[in-house]
């Protein structure tokens, strides 16, 4: 806390930054008011306490309107604040309180209309109360937003300009904020989802994709202009029909909760574009809407899922529950920090701090129980009323602190373990965050997936030749079971991916190997330098066709390994056809071509066939049951005649041994057999398949491989070479077991065994 001189020299309520001080606002009476002409406020209703948020019903004597409820645990009191369409805003006290949570039901008021809250209670930023009634907010729990965040100083609980910025937070704005937020909308309940037929795909069949809803379809030929960067654009059939030809079976979609841009980005003329700045849980983003932002966009939004399941596909949404938009003490009060700052978010022992574990200034305190009711309440909407299939939480680990600490029996995990609802879902945490003892990879429990970035760096590693051995390689292909095989965890649990959004992507992965983010304005300083890769002779775009051929070959070797790899693949949007951000590996202000997907690379030869590599090993992947296990390998037979189930060999023909796996080695080959997969199918009978040989080689020449012979196979059958462009030349040349294969250089091959 702050001195008691410091607090005596700094006026808490200002007008602005001349200082003046202003009176502190008294809670509303009973009567209307307006921004307006003078007219006479509709009736409040004592109305229900839930469920939270505005809700469109029938009321009482059969009388239609909207009931609303918000939870403000510290106000002393609370307007509702209504706008019609030219802006007169008519603010209604809510006099019903019931377990912290004001609420009332206004009779006539209908979906489509237009609405705010003014809370009312302390300025005292050195205990962390930070009420402000001039700045109207954003309801939690709104369904749908209209108007975009801008953020000029009036929307500042704080005078953003005090001259001593070193306590600017402490000064009270007191300037109306409501001619420059967007406001909540009343949505109609009108959808039935009976007709909807989920997926449901099992885990271990799942192939994601990660994508953005406005990248994807915001250059796509076949979509229509006005259809391109919204929901309706990725329900078009020209954008699922590419996912379908691909083989994905879900799509992950970057953040879609209605979030707001921040100040830096605005004033550098920039834009957020990845949208993990979230302000409305329970909405859609509003510019992804072509319908309109009038609550049409929710709408939109179950039509597009619905389109999505009928073509096979999950829908799973990139969610950031561990902060939201307003960010540190300098930033702005759209919603949350002033209905009550000290019941959301983590303050420091010094209160007018907020503790950050994200990075962005914030941290929502899920340990309170109204936290976690929002953060519930708005994952079981999205599942039972939006239609969508799983969720990705970004920064988990801050999820599942306690008061400090990572804690894996947290209220919030245990919450979600035991919900009927979202216990029934695919839950994939990113298991990190930048605080103490944040990064928690293999430590989530039971029901979630993972992220698993020492999958990403063990095979970025591995092909560009730095890895000082193989054993961490050998767990990544095979599922991670020194991170997963506790508790009944299964192979599925890692989602294994070499590029992600954050990054670079999969081309500039072997076309630079360093950031190049000047775009971003931040003097390249953003972004990691830490990018594992390697531009294969030059750096950024050339003309050399031996740079451009060799680095094809490795983004054939690095999708194969991916998709062959036991686990849950994960693919990003556009590398399957060779995207470039032109080496920018923080692309989240980049609302341009830099971050939208090249539909024009299909129209050259060597992208196209990228593609259609891609689909032909996700082809593979859903024939065999071998290259999706629901087991962790074991080293032993399954079968009485059987082999062990997974078996790794050296150049030379013979099994790897402890001394190997120690040793530096750019070939190894793995032995998959198809005949000792554990477990069984719907009916109860075995589960078998062929088996399969790959072969990885990482070195800058050709290696001769001695094929494994009985009992291992007769002869091998060859099914992929990374090392040709065109693939439909490969299948089907066979080599005996024994003989000596030579591998071309900087390859995967794949052979099919045969008796």
């Amino acid at each position: 806390m702050s001195s008691a001189a410091e607090q005596e020299a700094v006026p808490r309520t200002a007008t602005g930054p001349s200082g003046t001080a202003a009176a502190e606002p008294a809670p509303a009476t009973g009567s209307g008011r307006a921004t307006g002409p003078a007219q006479r406020a509709p009736a409040v209703w004592p109305g229900a306490p839930t469920p939270l948020g505005a809700r469109f019903r029938v009321g009482p004597d059969g009388v239609a309107g909207t009931n609303f409820a918000l939870w403000a645990g510290g106000a002393e009191a609370v307007e509702l604040c209504l706008f019609d369409e030219d802006g007169t805003e008519t603010r209604l006290p809510l006099a019903e309180l019931t377990h912290e949570i004001w609420h009332g039901f206004v009779p006539g008021v209908r979906p489509g209309r237009r609405y705010g809250y003014r809370v009312h209670g302390r300025w005292d930023p050195w205990t962390g109360a930070r009420w402000n009634a001039a700045k109207l907010l954003l309801d939690p729990y709104a369904r749908a937003v209209d108007g975009d965040f801008t953020l000029p100083a009036e929307v500042y609980g704080h005078v953003r300009d005090w001259p001593q910025q070193h306590v600017a937070d402490t000064v009270r704005d007191e300037r109306d904020s409501a001619p420059y937020v967007p406001k909540g909308v009343v949505v109609h309940d009108d959808d039935d989802w009976a007709e909807d037929r989920r997926p449901k795909t099992p885990w271990a069949d799942s192939v994601i994709y990660e994508l953005h809803v406005r990248g994807f379809t915001a250059r796509h030929p076949g979509i229509p202009q006005e259809l391109r960067g919204t929901y309706a654009g990725l329900a078009h059939p020209a954008a699922i029909g590419h996912l379908r030809r691909l083989g994905v079976t879900a799509v992950e979609l970057l953040p879609v909760h209605q979030f707001a841009h921040e100040d830096h980005l605005l004033r550098r003329g920039l834009r957020n574009y990845w949208g993990y700045n979230s302000i409305g849980y329970f909405a859609p983003h509003a510019a992804y809407s072509a319908s309109g932002t009038a609550g049409e966009q929710v709408g939109e939004f179950k039509r597009m899922v619905r389109a999505l399941h009928d073509a096979g596909i999950e829908v799973i949404l990139d969610v950031v529950y561990n902060h939201t938009a307003e960010a540190g003490e300098l930033g702005p009060m759209l919603s949350l920090r002033g209905i009550d700052n000290r019941g959301y978010y983590r303050l420091q022992a010094d209160a007018r701090r907020y503790a950050d574990y994200t990075g962005c200034g914030n941290t929502l305190h899920v340990v309170q129980p109204n936290v976690l009711r929002l953060i519930t309440d708005s994952l079981r909407y999205w599942v039972t009323e939006m239609g969508v299939d799983g969720f990705r939480f970004d920064l988990a680990a801050a999820l599942a602190r306690s008061m400090h600490d990572v804690d894996m029996l947290s209220p919030f995990l245990a919450v979600i373990a035991q919900d009927p609802v979202l216990r029934r879902v695919k839950l994939i945490a990113e298991p990190w965050d930048v605080g103490n003892g944040g990064y928690q990879v293999g430590a989530f429990p039971p029901l979630w997936t993972e992220w698993n970035d020492r999958y990403r760096d063990a095979v970025r590693d591995f092909w560009r030749g730095a890895l000082p051995d193989v054993r961490d390689l050998g767990y990544r292909l095979t599922g991670s079971s020194d991170l997963y095989a506790w508790g009944g965890r299964r192979p599925y649990a890692s989602v294994n991916f070499v590029t992600a959004h954050d990054g670079f992507t999969l081309r500039d992965l072997v076309s630079y190997e360093h950031k190049h983010n000047e775009a971003n304005g931040e003097g390249n300083r953003d972004g990691t330098s830490d990018n594992r890769a390697w531009n294969c002779g030059a750096e950024g775009e050339t003309e050399d066709a031996g740079v451009n051929a060799l680095r094809r070959r490795q983004l054939r070797n690095l999708l194969t390994t991916l998709l062959l790899s036991t686990g849950v693949p994960m693919l990003v949007a556009g590398d399957e056809m060779g995207r470039t951000q032109d080496g920018n590996n923080n692309a989240y202000c980049q609302d341009n071509e830099i971050g939208w997907v090249d539909w024009s690379l299909l129209e050259q030869p060597q992208w196209r066939e990228l593609t259609e590599l891609t689909s032909r090993v996700l082809a593979l992947r859903h024939t065999h049951p071998v290259l999706r296990r629901r087991a962790f390998f074991s080293g032993r037979s399954q079968a009485p005649d059987g082999l062990r189930d997974l078996a790794w060999f050296t150049r030379q023909g013979a099994e790897m041994t402890e001394e190997d796996w120690y040793a530096p080695a750019a070939t190894v080959g793995l032995y998959l057999s198809g005949r000792d997969i554990p477990g069984r199918d719907a009916r109860g009978e075995q589960v078998t398949d062929d088996s399969f040989l790959a072969v990885l080689h990482a070195g800058d020449r050709p290696a001769d491989f001695l094929l494994p012979g009985p009992p291992w196979a007769d002869a091998y059958e060859l099914v992929l070479d990374t090392s040709r462009e065109d693939q439909s030349a490969a299948p089907g040349t066979v080599h005996e077991g024994g003989a000596v294969f030579e591998v071309p250089a900087r390859s995967v091959l794949l052979l099919r065994v045969r008796s």
